[in-house]
């Protein structure tokens, strides 16, 4: 194989990143460091004003989507390929986690999670594959799970853990399945992220206590894992789960 350069290797110039939920917090994280590598992002999120805010600091492009909804997921894709010129790297990052114990819960609350967590990336996945394999060029699909995929939580969060083990067992799979059209499909597992949706009080001071670095990441640090996996500096990698949580897991 080509020795390539390391400015190479993270050079993501030509390629068009799809990022959902990627108008704050990790997601926008993640589309920052795509874009700053050189891809044309689509920042997807259901805040419509949100996506557009984030696309105009990114030169890239924007659209309101419920992952949920397998209709406008396609309609995500379908503007990446028309308006960008394709689809090459997918980030699986939309995702909701509100807390309810399982004795006091639904089957309306296990859907609208299950719905948007796993539902919403085996759309979007569906979709961007479909579209690496018709351009015949490969592609990467990065799945946003997180620890829990591996480890329990705590008490309220059963139907979240249960959806990110299911993005961690589908992520596997379907690395398989799209290997011989060269799109590899990893997954980032991160910890504690600080970001606005992580303010959770007393259970997060309980969190950081468990954690051996003593501190939450900064949400560029799943953005730079996501570039690695985004780039040529992962080409080996496919059904892989990228652990980013300080240390957490080993406590």
């Amino acid at each position: 194989m080509e020795h390539k350069p390391i400015a190479e290797l993270m050079d993501l110039s030509g390629k068009v990143a799809i990022v959902t939920g990627g108008a704050v917090g990790i997601g926008y994280a993640i589309a920052s460091r795509l874009a700053e590598a050189g891809a044309k992002v689509l920042v997807a999120d259901r805040d419509a004003a949100g996506a557009e805010a984030a696309a105009a600091k990114l030169g890239g492009a924007a659209i309101a989507v419920d992952v949920s909804d397998e209709s406008q997921v396609e309609t995500m894709v379908a503007k990446a390929v028309t308006e960008l010129g394709g689809v090459d790297i997918l980030v699986n990052n939309a995702g909701i986690y509100p807390a309810k114990p399982v004795l006091e819960a639904t089957k309306e609350d296990f859907e609208k999670i299950i719905h948007t967590n796993l539902m919403g990336a085996f759309f979007a996945a569906k979709a961007a594959a479909k579209a690496m394999v018709a351009q015949g060029r490969g592609g990467t699909i990065i799945n946003i799970t997180s620890i829990d995929a591996l480890h329990p939580s705590f008490v309220g969060l059963a139907f979240y853990d249960a959806s990110k083990h299911g993005l961690w067992g589908f992520t596997k799979n379907l690395a398989l399945e799209l290997a011989p059209h060269n799109i590899r499909v990893n997954a980032i597992a991160p910890g504690g992220v600080a970001t606005p949706g992580t303010n959770m009080g007393q259970v997060a001071d309980a969190f950081l206590a468990e954690i051996p670095m003593h501190r939450m990441a900064d949400a560029d640090e799943i953005g730079k894992v996501a570039l690695f996996l985004a780039s040529d500096l992962s080409s080996y990698m496919t059904g892989s789960q990228v652990v980013v949580d300080g240390g957490t897991l080993l406590a």
